[in-house]
């Protein structure tokens, strides 16, 4: 399933649902137990300093004092807040970000990604699943678990940001736009970093996912009412980046990686003459199977059409560019000389890849 179809059916999805599923019980109990922990291993390292010399064992115990001081005055002031308004109260948004930042500080980007998880979940219950107010929250959250290196949460993360924005925003608000934007450079770097360990292939399939998501984006903004074209531009050089990136991996792949368009094998009838007991000389035929002649040659245009069509996605992207640049009152001198130069860079790489496609074709 593309990640398109898993975004319009998101909301029954597994990523969604379990930001619903068990939050609200562990919103009392999920920050305190993880302030203790934090204010025993100031505690700890207090004590682990006997072995320094005086002078640092003073900096660090002041230090390790004055921490735990502020986490338990932390905790008290959590607790009070609960006591007061409840423990589904908006006002502990603020509180629990206030003290995921505190752990951020500190390197400890799980308890701050625990905590942001709450703040998420009294968000929803307080302002509904599709609210703006949660966006701020899930950037945080991607901030905790990249530093974490926990790439499927980022990736679904980002996938929720989108969502949100997409049910916020029309097709052609700027917003809604810089969202795209912003999504398809993390699927960008997921497809050439690989964070998510993905074979070749599903690599492949992720890059023609976006190609295909910024198309539909481009397509929707271009059909609603009043948006300027030239808001389009950072979503047509995603595009073509993406694109590019999905030629050259096409042109460097084996043509013998591709799925012929005519059967691999045939079957082919084969005779022979044989003595029988009576020594007469009879003739005996039978079915072999043998690979199609014509199978390598269809492997060859499977990959060509698969080129064709990446240059074509570029060539339409350019063009795209080439009318905002010519439309009046678009974009300042400055803004237009610089499109005339990305352009003209664009179109020098085109052709450079083009050339090196077809050499790479035969192969």
């Amino acid at each position: 399933m593309h990640f398109s179809d898993r975004l319009k059916n998101f909301g029954n999805k597994s990523v969604l649902a379990r930001w619903l599923r068990g939050g609200c019980c562990l919103l009392m109990l999920a920050a305190l137990p993880a302030l203790q922990a934090l204010a025993q291993e100031s505690e700890r390292e207090a004590a682990a300093v006997a072995d320094l010399d005086p002078a640092a064992e003073a900096e660090d115990q002041g230090q390790a004092l004055a921490l735990s001081r502020e986490l338990s005055a932390r905790q008290a002031a959590i607790e009070a807040l609960q006591s007061d308004v409840g423990i589904y109260a908006p006002e502990l948004i603020e509180a629990y970000d206030d003290l995921a930042r505190f752990y951020v500080e500190q390197k400890d980007h799980e308890n701050a990604a625990r905590l942001h998880n709450d703040a998420l979940q009294i968000a929803r219950i307080n302002t509904g699943l599709y609210s703006e107010s949660q966006l701020g929250i899930i950037d945080a959250l991607i901030t905790d678990h990249r530093a974490l290196e926990d790439w499927r949460e980022v990736d679904d993360l980002h996938q929720l940001s989108y969502l949100i924005q997409s049910r916020l925003f029309s097709a052609g608000d700027p917003q809604r736009l810089a969202a795209a934007t912003s999504f398809g450079a993390w699927k960008l770097e997921l497809v050439r970093e690989n964070p998510l360990e993905l074979s070749s292939w599903n690599l492949i399939n992720e890059a023609e996912d976006l190609s295909e998501f910024y198309e539909r984006t481009i397509v929707n903004a271009e059909a609603g009412e009043g948006m300027q074209n030239a808001a389009l531009l950072p979503v047509l050089f995603g595009k073509t980046e993406i694109d590019m990136a999905l030629a050259r991996s096409i042109a460097s792949t084996p043509y013998t990686a591709f799925q012929g368009t005519v059967s691999q094998y045939i079957t082919q009838t084969r005779c022979r003459n044989v003595t029988n007991a009576a020594g007469q000389v009879m003739r005996q035929c039978y079915q072999v199977q043998v690979e199609n002649p014509r199978y390598r040659q269809s492997q060859r245009d499977a990959k060509q059409f698969a080129i064709n069509r990446q240059t074509r996605e570029i060539s339409r992207s350019i063009e795209r560019l080439l009318a905002i640049r010519d439309e009046p009152n678009s974009l300042d001198n400055q803004e237009r000389v610089t499109l005339e130069t990305q352009i003209a860079q664009l179109q020098v790489e085109s052709e450079q890849l083009l050339r090196a496609a077809r050499r790479r074709s035969l192969f």
